[in-house]
């Protein structure tokens, strides 16, 4: 899962926010589970089950970052891709 993006998307995460760069379906999916300012949404259900596909060889790295990007937005945290 430790599949790198063609390129990297800034977030400002945590509190108070600091800048982040997710490289990786990996570092994706850590970053939902471990310091997303919310628990539950649709996308972010969504980029997560995209993320386990990617590790699964079943879609594309880029199709997660887009999944994640989403995520994002919809958690209201500030992306720079």
């Amino acid at each position: 899962m430790n599949t790198p993006w063609t390129q990297p998307v800034v977030l400002s995460l945590g509190e108070p926010p600091e800048e982040t760069i997710i490289e990786t379906t990996q570092g994706a999916a850590w970053a939902m589970i471990e310091d997303w300012p919310i628990e539950d949404g649709t996308a972010l259900d969504r980029a997560l089950a995209i993320c386990a596909a990617v590790d699964a060889g079943k879609r594309k790295p880029e199709e997660a970052r887009q999944a994640f990007i989403e995520a994002a937005l919809e958690a209201g945290i500030l992306v720079r891709s």
